[in-house]
């Protein structure tokens, strides 16, 4: 029996909708440059769902919400819910610090998972990476109710200076029940980047291989990390016609691959095991782990 090929796909299977740029937290690594004063920009509830009902029809399997805190844009449940009765998979990149009593009711579908960003295992040097006392506290104590909970989730690690206790926050998350953990260095994007210019040296190589962001103004990025390769505008027309436009075909080409590098995405692909600390993909995010936790290509998280 002859099997005809698949058509490709007019859009990647996972997508990071980075809804808004709100946060509750002031990371001073934070790739998004989010927190308590920035707004949701201005991609509208009706273009998210525009995108979400054209990403599903083109070949989309994921999608990544994330922020900011996505949980903080007014219309969030309604375009979790619109994701899902599309027939996506849904991760939600939440930073736990604050989880709504109909928001739990909403991570319990089967088809939703959640990913989030932790730092440390004292909780004084998690509230100064996070810029928010009490943040330690109140993020692990989510952790535990979304594992009570039996809620998938993954929890990026970031590694931001020497001393910092990574290692002791990652046997504390494994210690938790916490199935998926993964440890990387910050990347030098946003606020990280010091004033500095962003490099493609700083993403994980899988940016733009079976994935895409598109941030609160509606521009289109190989990854939330890649926010600064910008490869077209969703605002201005159709989905599938940014993928198949030459500036996206242009960006994707310009990132560079690392040698393990493969075809489609494999959200488990860098999750590292007891021996492998340091992944070869993205910090938080995560998302797909090439993301924020990012997450899926290369496994999420972020913030």
């Amino acid at each position: 029996m002859t099997i005809a090929p698949q058509a490709p796909m007019a859009v990647p299977e996972f997508l990071e909708l980075e809804i808004t740029g709100r946060c509750q937290l002031a990371c001073s690594h934070c790739y998004a440059e989010s927190g308590p004063t920035q707004g949701h920009g201005s991609m509208t509830t009706e273009d998210w769902t525009r995108i979400i009902s054209e990403a599903a029809a083109g070949g989309a399997r994921t999608v990544q919400f994330i922020g900011g805190e996505p949980s903080l844009h007014p219309q969030f449940t309604e375009l979790v819910q619109h994701a899902l009765d599309s027939g996506l998979r849904v991760q939600v990149y939440s930073n736990l610090y604050r989880v709504r009593a109909e928001h739990w009711d909403l991570y319990g579908h089967p088809a939703v998972s959640l990913a989030t960003s932790y730092y440390s295992d004292d909780a004084a040097e998690h509230d100064e990476i996070t810029g928010r006392k009490g943040s330690h506290d109140s993020t692990r104590a989510n952790i535990l109710e979304a594992v009570r909970r039996m809620i998938p989730i993954k929890v990026g690690i970031i590694h931001m200076h020497d001393g910092q206790r990574s290692e002791e926050a990652l046997a504390e998350m494994l210690a938790l029940g916490v199935k998926r953990v993964r440890l990387d260095r910050v990347r030098g994007v946003g606020n990280a980047a010091q004033g500095g210019l962003p490099s493609t040296s700083e993403l994980c190589g899988r940016c733009a291989d079976g994935k895409a962001a598109i941030l609160p103004d509606g521009t289109v990025a190989p990854c939330v990390l890649g926010r600064f390769l910008p490869a077209g505008d969703a605002k201005a027309g159709p989905l599938a016609g940014v993928f198949a436009g030459t500036e996206w075909a242009r960006v994707a080409a310009s990132i560079p691959r690392p040698s393990h590098a493969g075809a489609g995405v494999d959200e488990d692909a860098c999750m590292p095991s007891p021996g492998r600390r340091f992944t070869a993909c993205n910090p938080d995010q995560d998302g797909s782990d090439c993301a924020p936790a990012e997450t899926e290509a290369c496994g999420p998280a972020y913030e």
